[in-house]
């Protein structure tokens, strides 16, 4: 996060997700969809700042939690005008 943050692609703010995106797996393996098995949980997530999802698909590469086998969905945020 600290890479991020220095790179001005951090934001401070919570969000409804979307349904479409990305799942990076350990190795820089890339799927369609945030499509996790009923045993997954959502741990937590952050907002970064791109210019599109493959964009945050490259930041996502970084995160050490592939390094013990954990995943990263990548998702897009729904924008709602009231």
């Amino acid at each position: 996060m600290g890479s991020i943050a220095a790179q001005n692609k951090l934001a401070n703010r919570g969000n409804r997700l979307d349904f479409e995106g990305a799942t990076v797996r350990p190795g820089n393996v890339v799927t369609d969809g945030p499509y996790a098995e009923i045993k997954e949980i959502l741990g937590g997530y952050i907002v970064v700042n791109t210019a599109s999802i493959e964009e945050a698909v490259e930041l996502a590469k970084g995160c050490p939690i592939l390094n013990i086998g954990g995943n990263v969905e990548v998702r897009g945020i729904v924008q709602i005008n009231l």
